[in-house]
């Protein structure tokens, strides 16, 4: 049993109370975690407003930071990645690369340059648009990959010059207050925050008046009462929520080539993952080859304890989730569904539950209405692609969508009509490091990834330089027109 400690104010934090964790693998308990005291929360609070001046001022000496935090993680990824397997459940291989790229993440966004665009450059005035770091975030973040997603506010924040207030979930805890004993002794106080609780702390830290701004990964219900929250202080709002992707596999494909390539891109985490494939629309001509071929494939799958070697899917993380997989798989077999492979849980201790291919399902079947987040994916057939792209678009869901097809052209004309933040061809889920990612419709609100996270933390400044010699003072006639179009502050 490890018990671990909060970061608040560059110091080791604990409580009256705690919490237990366990490892999805046994459900057995690994670790104990403090719960943050409201008390505790307006301590870290403070002490984050008040390291801010100093460190948004001094650009080097955060790029010096976040290369010492880089360097730091570099040499803690073994023991991390074995702490996120512990709690959350994935390969070991997988964590320890999570690991690595929170380093590499750290030093990709301390090398960031913000633009400072000229818009007026006459002789009458110079105008400059700066990016100014909005203030303390509050990041609230989910247990399908916790300290990837840690990192994903922790270092574009950074950059930005916002000191960062950050709170994993519950159900792993583990792995992000270890990162925040390690990376506090490389960081001014106050600059790196990370507290332990659950929903009550999350609201608090939603509505506590020092954030300006609220990174919050996990369900739509939940963003939205977050959004709520935040409006009342008019906090800025970063939120990536759910995703039920459509993947759409046009006629022209070799069926046994593109489910092998469609496999992992569903099954990856367990099926835990926002931008994973969540529905999959195929040809009626070639629905029962690329049921059988992903219904082999799913077989062969080696399900076990993440620390194992050969393992390739680890459980399911908590009890929650757990059950509500097995009540969407239960209830679209109830309502008629056909289980090619999977459906049940092995036996022995644990969370886990085997890939799962499911075909001959019910139009309003909840799998396919609502988000599975776990390992099993409805196959459905289609007749024509018009077809294929309107219940593909018959969500509230806009995360991700994909299309697959031997022709690249006219794949990407189908992938432009599907209703997604971001649209694959011949692929699904990689998004690389500069492109921005972002839902559309219920799957969010702004944009990660690159640059755009970065300025997700940051306001916008207009400096407005009048010339030597320039009339400085409009005449009234001037100003009236101004104020006539709304220009005036």
């Amino acid at each position: 049993m490890l018990d671990l400690t909060m970061t608040i104010n560059g110091a080791a934090a604990t409580s009256t109370t705690w919490s237990t964790v366990v490892d999805p693998a046994t459900e057995e308990p690994v670790g104990r975690v403090p719960d943050c005291t409201p008390e505790q929360l307006d301590d870290a609070m403070t002490a984050a407003q008040n390291a801010f001046p100093a460190w948004a001022a001094d650009l080097e000496q955060r790029r010096a930071a976040m290369e010492a935090c880089a360097v730091a993680l570099d040499h803690a990824a073994e023991e991390l990645g074995e702490l996120t397997t512990r709690e959350q459940g994935m390969p070991l291989t997988v964590a320890v690369a999570s690991a690595r790229g929170a380093a590499s993440s750290f030093r990709r966004y301390a090398a960031l340059e913000l633009p400072t665009e000229t818009v007026q450059n006459d002789e009458s005035a110079l105008v400059r648009i700066e990016r100014r770091p909005v203030g303390v975030v509050a990041a609230i973040k989910p247990w399908n990959f916790p300290l990837g997603m840690a990192i994903g506010t922790i270092a574009p924040a950074f950059r930005a010059g916002c000191p960062v207030v950050v709170k994993p979930s519950p159900f792993t805890p583990l792995a992000t207050l270890r990162l925040g004993e390690i990376l506090r002794d490389h960081l001014p106080p106050g600059v790196l925050t990370v507290v332990s609780g659950g929903d009550d702390l999350g609201r608090a830290m939603t509505s506590h008046p020092v954030p300006r701004a609220i990174s919050f990964t996990g369900s739509v219900a939940a963003g939205r009462s977050v959004n709520i929250a935040a409006a009342a202080d008019l906090k800025r709002v970063l939120l990536e929520l759910g995703g039920n992707d459509p993947a759409i596999v046009l006629d022209d494909v070799d069926p046994a080539t593109v489910a092998e390539s469609l496999f992992w891109p569903t099954f990856s985490n367990a099926g835990q993952i926002c931008k994973a494939i969540k529905r999959l629309y195929v040809p009626e001509s070639m629905h029962e080859e690329i049921v059988e071929a992903l219904a082999e494939r799913a077989r062969a799958v080696r399900v076990g304890r993440g620390t194992e070697p050969s393992v390739e899917m680890g459980p399911i993380n908590n009890r929650p989730q757990y059950e509500r997989v097995r009540e969407l798989v239960a209830e679209a077999v109830d309502g008629g569904a056909t289980v090619a492979a999977g459906g049940t849980a092995p036996d022995g201790p644990g969370l886990f539950f085997e890939p799962t291919v499911l075909t001959d399902l019910a139009d309003d079947a909840r799998i396919i209405e609502e988000e599975q987040f776990g390992p099993a994916l409805p196959v459905l057939p289609y007749s024509d692609v018009a077809e294929a792209v309107r219940k593909a678009n018959a969500t509230n869901f806009g995360l991700g969508a994909s299309v697959w097809s031997n022709d690249p052209l006219r794949a990407a004309a189908v992938a432009t009509q599907l209703e997604a933040g971001t649209v694959w061809v011949n692929t699904h889920g990689p998004i690389g490091s500069t492109a921005p990612f972002q839902g559309v419709k219920s799957s969010g609100l702004g944009s990660a990834n690159g640059i755009w996270s970065v300025y997700a933390f940051t306001d916008i400044r207009t400096v407005y330089q009048a010339r030597s010699g320039a009339n400085v003072y409009q005449a009234p006639e001037a100003v009236a027109t101004t104020t006539e179009l709304g220009t005036e502050g």
